[in-house]
């Protein structure tokens, strides 16, 4: 019985091995086209324009914060008491307003970038199905699940050049 299984299991091995050869499969980093593409670019522009102001106010909470801590690890020990619990308040109040205003920017922030990929995503596909049917290949895998590819099947630049158009 174990020998029969074993035949079976080899040629089962044998046959699907020519198949496999034909198989045709194409490489791409994703991330490294979108990001790198015109419109990723423009994107990343206006929101470094958009959250200016707000990452400013985010550098000054945080500056305020520094400042209040400095003084505090100097002074305190020759103020009373009252002072540096005065202080201490103040210095954790900052660090609140500091790390409420970084959620709040890193979440606005989060979300537009997500936006922006699902507006993105069906341009990508697009462009992937382009470069399936171009090259006549069966598969493309993304970059991150392959060890090694010829150069001549790492289709990234031909990805971005499509995204760009």
């Amino acid at each position: 019985m174990f020998r029969f299984a074993a035949m079976a299991a080899m040629l089962a091995v044998v046959v699907s091995f020519p198949a496999a050869a034909e198989t045709r499969i194409g490489v791409v980093d994703l991330r490294q086209a979108l990001f790198s593409s015109n419109e990723a670019k423009a994107f990343s522009e206006t929101l470094q324009r958009d959250f200016s102001d707000d990452e400013a106010e985010v550098r000054r909470a945080q500056e305020e914060a520094r400042k209040l801590k400095d003084r505090l690890e100097k002074d305190g020990a020759m103020m009373n008491e009252s002072e540096r619990n005065k202080l201490a308040a103040e210095f954790q109040e900052k660090v609140k307003e500091f790390n409420f205003l970084k959620q709040r920017l890193d979440s606005t922030v989060a979300s537009r970038k997500q936006s922006f990929l699902e507006s993105a995503r069906p341009g990508v596909d697009a462009a992937v199905q382009e470069l399936l049917e171009e090259h006549d290949l069966d598969l493309i895998l993304p970059s991150e699940a392959v060890v090694y590819v010829k150069p001549e099947m790492n289709l990234t630049e031909e990805l971005l050049e499509k995204l760009n158009r």
